[in-house]
This record gives C-alpha cells, structure tokens and sequence, in this order.
C-alpha cells in the first residue's frame, strides 16, 4: 500500500500522524491503543484490516498521542485529549462527513465524537469495544491486584529485547494466533510506546466509562464481537447493543479479541460491514471500471435525477422526455454500470457528486 503520512495539529498543541489509504468514498478509523501507522501496514494484525476498509473506500487512519508516529510526550494525556485527536485528523482530512469505526479502545472515543458531532458521522462500528473500562466494570480487589501486576510488568518489559513479558498481553488478546502473529503483537508493542506512555496508557483506558453517552448515540451503529474474547467480554458487547438505539449485534465465533485474517469469523465480520456501510455510508467505488464517462450526456442527467431521489415519471418532467424514454435510459444505466438495483445507483451516483445542485 502507497502512503503519505501526514501531521496536524490539536487544539491543545499536539502533533498527530495520519494517512489516507485507498480512494472512493470516506471511512474514519479512530485510534486504538496500539498503533503504528509504519509497523501496522505490514503487521498480520492489521493489514487485512487495512485491505478491507481500502477496497473502494478512502480509509482515514491516525495515531493517537502518546504512541505510533503521533507526539510521544504530549502535556496532556487524557481521554479530552484524544478526543481532540479525533476531531483534528476529521477537520485536517476534510471529512464533513463519514462512517466512523472504533476498534477496542477506540470504541468509547468514537461513541463520544459521534454524540458530540452527530452531523459528522453517518454510521458507528465498534468492533471488541466496550462501554467501560476494566477498572470501571471490574472495581473489585481481585482484579484490582490483577491490574497492578499487569501494569507492573508493563514497566519492567515493554521495552526489553526479550518478549517474555510482553508475551502475556500477546496471549490474551489473540490465544488462537500462530507464532507470526504472536510476534508481530510483541513487536507492536515496543513500537508503539515506551514503558511510561504504555502503561499511562493503559490506565487511562481502563478507566474509561461512556455508558451515559449510549441513548445519544442517533446514527446507525454496528456492533462485532467475538464471543470468547478475554480482552473485553462479551457482555459489554451487549451492553453498547442494549442502550444505543437501534443498535445491530453481529456475534462472531472466536477467542481472539484481534480477529486473524485466517480465521472463519474475519469472513463473517468482513460481509457483514461490507454490507452494513453499502446501507447506510454510500457504496463502495467498484474497482472494475464503472466510471460516469461509460454514460452519455443524457443518461448522465437521467442519473442526475435518479440520484435526487425521482421515479421515472419526475425525471421524465423535469427533462421534458417521454416515461417510456426515461425508461430506456435507466436500463441502459444499470447495464453499463452493472446496478442491481434503483436504491445502489442513487447511492453510488450520489457518491459520485450527482443529485447535489
């Protein structure tokens, strides 16, 4: 994948790194703790990831502060600063408007950018998300000793050449993985932070609590999640599902809270969001040649019509032409850029810049 990437700045200050990969119409990822614009393109973790959203979309994707390319040290490391994170890299990459995909920790940060700016996103998917942090769901003395030693260790391997430390998150997060992958997520690990930043981190994650932002939520949402996952159970999936309105839960059959490209459910995760932004975030650019100049001048303002929401009769009106005419110009639509259907060539013409004058 060819890429540039790109700094802008917060309103606090902060430095953050993006880059856009793919053309067609816009998809924003929110950071997730770890990230490393660099390393993540390559990684086994995330490079489907990235072939997935790319394919005839424009992915817009960052690293958050604190880690990656971002500013490593920056004065204000706090869920308000990477919120400002978000909204800097959607104004930088001129997203007036976008679906907006929150994966694990960049759950919570999208559903409080969502309800915050609801004219900005057009649709919500929280993958391995969650509404509250372990220490919030779990305040308990037994997990609480349990977070201790994690952090503990954090300090004392993150950033040593020996991955035996850093093999406990590895394990946890993807128990169904191969060596490759295990690897890259000890890799991905010393790349993204340092031990200090790691473990603030982690901490500022952990205490996280967006459940009274849930019923705020007004734009179409996705939730997936995988049903063994020991990251983020299970049930905070059900939990983002039971109080943002409308929600759709799609369960998928696997232990690892970083889906594998190999796996049976990434296939499953894969058609359902396809479908899912194909509804309700545009069509994706078809790579295949389908392109405004394979229509004549009249069927270009037929589609025009369509794309404004006409039926046959009213575009027939308006361009002073026969019912039967309009008709046979729609037909020929569909055939040269293979539409199945009238809502999909609205979507796609619209996404195209048609029906806006």
């Amino acid at each position: 994948m060819t890429s540039v990437v790109r700094y802008c700045t917060t309103r606090d200050g902060v430095r953050v790194a993006f880059e856009q990969l793919g053309s067609g119409p816009p998809i924003l990822k929110a950071a997730n703790w770890m990230s490393h614009l660099d390393e993540d393109r390559h990684s086994p973790l995330s490079r489907h990831w990235l072939q997935l959203l790319s394919d005839g979309r424009q992915l817009t994707r960052f690293d958050g502060r604190g880690h990656g390319l971002s500013e490593r040290e920056p004065p204000d490391l706090s869920e308000d600063g990477m919120l400002a994170d978000l909204e800097a890299v959607a104004d930088a990459a001129r997203l007036e408007r976008a679906p907006l995909l929150g994966l694990c920790h960049g759950g919570p940060l999208a559903i409080a950018y969502a309800v915050r700016h609801p004219e900005r996103v057009s649709a919500l998917i929280l993958c391995g998300s969650y509404a509250q942090g372990r220490a919030v769901r779990e305040p308990g003395e037994p997990d609480r000793a349990e977070r201790e030693m994690l952090l503990r260790l954090i300090e004392l391997g993150w950033g040593q050449d020996n991955p035996a430390y850093r093999q406990v998150f590895a394990t946890r997060a993807i128990p169904e993985a191969g060596q490759e992958a295990l690897a890259s997520f000890c890799a991905m690990q010393r790349a993204a932070a340092t031990p200090q930043q790691a473990r603030r981190l982690t901490e500022i994650f952990w205490q996280i609590d967006v459940l009274h932002l849930l019923p705020k939520v007004r734009c179409p949402t996705l939730v997936l999640h995988a049903r063994r996952d020991a990251v983020v159970p299970f049930q905070q999936a059900q939990m983002l599902a039971q109080h943002i309105p409308a929600a759709q839960l799609v369960p998928l059959d696997s232990a690892n809270h970083d889906l594998l490209g190999d796996e049976p459910a990434w296939g499953v995760l894969s058609q359902v969001l396809r479908d899912f932004l194909a509804v309700h975030a545009g069509a994706a650019v078809v790579r295949d040649g389908r392109d405004l100049r394979q229509l004549t001048e009249r069927e270009r303002q037929v589609l025009d019509q369509i794309a404004r929401g006409m039926d046959n009769d009213e575009v027939a009106a308006a361009l002073f032409m026969s019912e039967k005419t309009v008709r046979n110009h729609v037909t020929a639509i569909f055939a040269k850029l293979d539409f199945a259907s009238r809502n999909r060539a609205i979507v796609w013409a619209r996404d195209a810049g048609l029906g806006r004058g």
